[in-house]
């Protein structure tokens, strides 16, 4: 039976039992499709990487995007704030060497200046430029993949109604520039794109809104039942709901002393 096939409930249940830790999306594998941005972060990471001697991965999520890099630095930290995807990074990247330090996102980072030449972080839901400045070394990098601004908002539109400006350019590729600058670094790459995203059953969307958790902020089903209704016969009268996603790439180097 394919999941257009099957009803609202037995949907939204499948959805709502399903994990949400770490960042692996196979879950929406022939549900829901996201055009991937034409710099392929995950390779150009593993090159860098390859190329370091000391790097750290900031909110790197259950790992599995640091553990795709084919070399790791002799030295890899990676921290992480969420309990559960602590314990599934610990688990994927202690094999290969990794050290995972459990640090909340808004807490100073735990290392001293200077330690690494590469930091990267894919999908941070803030980046704390000062910080990040402070542990690189000089003529290091920060390598990172960022959500741009305005990303999937059709979809939460559709369940928070229009928002403001300042809510949809919060996270604009021009403040990030502007934030590495104050910070003393040089930016050196800045690339944006926007992405096709299909959702093609209501248990995409509905787990996607509980793993994307800054998307409807405190997202449950049973305040949204309703909504989640009509959208539900809205995708099985009409097809896919269509979105799009945004993403910046942007390279920052610390100047050499």
């Amino acid at each position: 039976m394919t999941a257009t096939s099957r009803t609202f409930e037995d949907l939204v249940a499948e959805a709502e039992a399903a994990s949400v830790d770490g960042w692996d999306f196979s879950w929406f594998e022939g549900r829901a499709t996201e055009q991937r941005p034409s710099w392929g972060y995950a390779r150009a990471m593993g090159e860098r990487l390859a190329r370091a001697s000391a790097a750290l991965d900031i909110q790197t999520g259950g790992g599995e995007v640091l553990d795709s890099a084919p070399k790791l630095p002799p030295l890899t930290a990676a921290t992480e704030g969420w309990p559960p995807n602590v314990a599934k990074a610990t688990a994927l990247l202690h094999p290969r060497g990794a050290v995972v330090v459990a640090s909340p996102e808004d807490a100073p980072l735990p290392f001293a200046d200077a330690a690494f030449d590469l930091v990267t972080s894919r999908h941070p839901v803030r980046t704390y430029w000062d910080e990040i400045a402070r542990v690189l070394r000089p003529g290091g990098t920060y390598f990172s993949q960022q959500i741009g601004p305005a990303s999937v908002f059709e979809l939460v539109e559709y369940f928070l109604g229009p928002q403001p400006d300042d809510s949809k350019n919060a996270r604009h590729p021009d403040r990030a520039r502007a934030a590495a600058e104050a910070a003393g670094l040089d930016v050196v790459d800045l690339r944006a794109e926007r992405l096709r995203v299909e959702f093609y059953d209501i248990g995409a969307v509905v787990h996607f809104l509980r793993k994307v958790i800054w998307m409807v902020p405190g997202f449950t089903v049973d305040p949204y039942r309703p909504t989640l209704r009509a959208l539900h016969e809205q995708i099985e009268a009409k097809g896919p709901f269509v979105a799009h996603s945004t993403r910046f790439l942007i390279e920052a180097r610390k100047p050499e002393a």
